[in-house]
């Protein structure tokens, strides 16, 4: 009997770390991040959850807002680098990443360690909305941040492909990677949404940006407000979205918007971090 962990094992776990609710007679939606202890850190199975909610609720009529927010002090800290262990940097023979690819077929072969294909076959995946790492990108419908505490990371790549991102006060953002690798995936897009001034000065010291200076870097931040605020805030945005035009005419917009997105290069930018990580 086969002990191999397959996505939906860890899909199934992830369901106590992010839970789901909608309101059909508002249709907001709400996704809320849930691992206080790690905080709100997310898993391959939080990705993927996270991933297939998107995907749901873009089709779903009941829904027509998605609020996407943290349990307790933080929106989260990014992915759990702990989860892949050794498996970038000291890889051993026999190593893959099948189960992030959602193959839980034994007869399927993964490239071998040392090969290109060995990392690019998994970072180029992350360019895919399916992975759970820019699903946000291809939804039609209105998606709002609730941005509070830590927002680095897998987190910040949430933040900066929303439509809308409320924070409070004590919010911080950044990319732990520009320090510990020198590049972070999303770059080009963070170049759009940040801007170039403010992002370079994110990219080359490494520090994270509050969320006041987000407010004024090329507006990456609507809003911002004091923490005890901050769901009200997020509620009123919420609202307005919801009692403006109706789905068919939001799904236009958006389309409208992805549209422009790809002729400035937003999936590209995604197919480059890709290749470059694949390169290590």
């Amino acid at each position: 009997e086969s002990t191999m962990v397959t996505i939906a094992d860890l899909k199934k776990e992830a369901e106590a770390h992010v839970r789901y609710e909608k309101d059909k007679t508002t249709k907001i939606a709400t996704v809320t991040f849930s691992r206080m202890d790690k905080h709100n850190t997310a898993t391959i199975g939080m990705r993927a959850r996270f991933g297939e909610i998107v995907h749901k609720a873009n089709i779903d009529d009941d829904v027509k807002v998605l609020v996407i927010r943290g349990e307790g002090d933080n929106f989260g800290s990014g992915g759990d680098l702990n989860e892949h262990g050794d498996l970038y940097l000291n890889p051993k023979p026999g190593d893959g990443f099948l189960v992030d690819l959602e193959i839980d077929d034994p007869d399927v072969k993964y490239p071998p360690v040392g090969s290109y294909r060995y990392l690019h076959g998994l970072t180029d995946y992350y360019a895919k909305a399916r992975s759970g790492n820019r699903p946000l990108q291809e939804f039609k419908k209105i998606s709002i941040v609730e941005a509070k505490g830590y927002c680095y990371g897998w987190h910040f790549y949430v933040a900066g492909d929303a439509d809308i991102v409320i924070a409070s006060d004590d919010a911080l953002f950044g990319h732990p990677s520009f320090r510990y690798a020198g590049w972070g995936p999303r770059m080009w897009n963070w170049l759009e949404t940040v801007g170039l001034r403010a992002f370079s000065e994110m990219l080359f010291t490494g520090r994270p940006f509050t969320a006041q200076e987000m407010y004024t870097a090329n507006r990456f931040v609507n809003s911002v407000v004091p923490r005890d605020q901050l769901e009200t805030e997020v509620a009123k945005y919420a609202h307005a979205c919801s009692i403006t035009r109706p789905n068919d005419v939001v799904v236009a917009q958006k389309t409208f918007i992805e549209a422009y997105k790809q002729y400035r290069g937003e999936y590209f930018g995604s197919l480059l971090t890709g290749w470059l990580e694949g390169m290590l």
